[in-house]
């Protein structure tokens, strides 16, 4: 019986196990072979380039003011503030009556010599034989100029720091651009081009504005420096860089007056400044060496040097201006001649009412009265030192010695060039030789030293 069990459970038939049923929603779905989806384009893969994260810049703390460091520093603002209102307060008071009585004599003188030593030029090479043609045309520029100079001397002269760099950088774009071969606003005139204008309408010149850039620039420049002045890195470098490049463009023009003005002018701001004397040595030996080898090694302007030692010898072609000149100065004696009466602006001198102007003066004034001329520019020329020795600050007593500089030294070459003492060459003289944007700058560089005379320190009685 046991075996029958085991030989029925062996036929029995095993069960498989049913298949798990997978949910309807991962059941396959048949294929439709009738209806295939279009290929879609492949789209390219981009892989994240991995960027660093950003961390914090961790900034140091500032360490805590103490007391008296706050203390301090409230004092240090309170006084600024109250420099502020001292200086708004001293820009209203007085101008240097005694200054600006000369400025206006000199150039009522100015004008009325120039209508002297003009009208036979005037009548003979203008158009519409006007005789007061250039009188006429200066005396518009001295209007604008004498309001020009009213109107700076009641600025505080202290804002004159904020446009130092941008009027270098005028005058430097101005000098380049005068340069330029083929420019049609560059004006000719024998041989030099020094102006920019339209026509006749209206003419100046860029050095010019050069000179009262120079001496903004360094009067703000040194005025911040001091000691540091004393240093060959920030007391000599980037001053003489600048005057080479300034004077450089002027004596390319050419123009070598000018290009004398603006390195003399730079180089006493920068000897008032307080720069080593062994470099001022150096550069006057330096400048010593450079004038003999131009003159006596190249030949640069030999045939000036030597008609100018001896005008004489060819007084009717290179020696012509200078003999003329001493001819007129002679021509005058003690008293002159009379007010109007010159016989030698009736076109025998050139340029008898710019460059030689003076010359007539000596004509018709005589001696006594090109005396009384030069006594009225050296009082004008001492009066500026006295402001400047006077001046509320540093920077306002540069501005002024460079002005007066620029006055000084003009007017000794004019005369030192129209009396034979230096070799000719074209430079103008103060107020009186005709120039209307030359005046009209020489009137505002005026009104710069009127405005610092505004804030002068007290002086005492007696």
């Amino acid at each position: 019986m046991a075996a029958r069990g085991s030989s029925a459970a062996r036929r029995e038939p095993q069960r498989r196990p049913e298949p798990q049923r997978r949910p309807a929603q991962q059941r396959r779905r048949p294929v439709q072979s009738q209806q295939r989806r279009p290929a879609q384009p492949r789209q390219s893969v981009v892989i994240p380039f991995p960027v660093p994260e950003r961390q914090p810049v961790k900034r140091p703390r500032r360490r805590p003011l103490s007391r008296e460091e706050a203390q301090r520093r409230q004092e240090l603002r309170l006084r600024q503030q109250a420099l502020e209102e001292e200086g708004k307060e001293l820009a209203r008071g007085p101008i240097d009556l005694p200054f600006c009585l000369l400025v206006l004599l000199l150039m009522a003188i100015g004008l009325v010599m120039l209508l002297s030593a003009s009208f036979p030029s005037a009548y003979y090479n203008t158009k519409n034989n006007d005789p007061t043609y250039w009188f006429v045309r200066q005396g518009v520029f001295a209007v604008m100029g004498i309001a020009g100079m009213l109107f700076i001397g009641k600025i505080n002269y202290r804002r004159f720091r904020g446009v130092a760099k941008s009027l270098l950088y005028l005058s430097i774009f101005l000098l380049v651009f005068v340069a330029i071969p083929g420019n049609p606003f560059a004006v000719t005139v024998k041989g030099a081009t020094r102006w920019i204008g339209v026509g006749e309408l209206f003419n100046f010149q860029p050095s010019e504005i050069a000179k009262m850039a120079v001496v903004v620039y360094f009067s703000d420049s040194i005025s911040k420096k001091k000691d540091l002045m004393r240093s060959f890195r920030y007391g000599i470098l980037p001053y003489a860089a600048l005057l080479v490049v300034t004077a450089g463009l002027v004596a390319i023009e050419p123009h070598l007056s000018g290009a004398i003005l603006i390195l003399g002018v730079g180089a006493a701001l920068m000897l008032v400044g307080g720069i080593n004397w062994a470099w001022v040595f150096g550069a006057l030996g330096a400048a010593a060496g450079m004038l003999y080898f131009a003159l006596f090694v190249v030949g640069y302007n030999t045939s000036r040097i030597q008609f100018w030692l001896n005008p004489w010898a060819d007084m009717k072609d290179k020696g012509y201006q200078l003999s003329q000149s001493l001819i007129t100065i002679g021509s005058g004696g003690l008293l002159g001649v009379g007010l109007g009466k010159s016989r030698q602006k009736f076109l025998f001198l050139p340029e008898e009412h710019n460059d030689f102007i003076f010359a007539i003066i000596c004509e018709e004034l005589g001696l006594i009265g090109a005396s009384v001329i030069m006594i009225l520019f050296a009082a004008l020329i001492l009066r500026g030192y006295w402001i400047a020795l006077h001046a509320r600050d540093r920077f306002g007593s540069l501005l002024v010695i460079g002005v007066t500089t620029l006055i000084a030294m003009q007017t000794f070459l004019n005369i030192g060039v129209v009396t034979g003492l230096l070799p000719t060459t074209g430079i103008s003289l103060p107020f009186f030789s005709y120039g209307g944007t030359a005046l009209s700058i020489q009137l505002a560089e005026m009104g710069v030293v009127l405005s610092v005379s505004r804030q002068m320190k007290p002086t005492k009685a007696g």
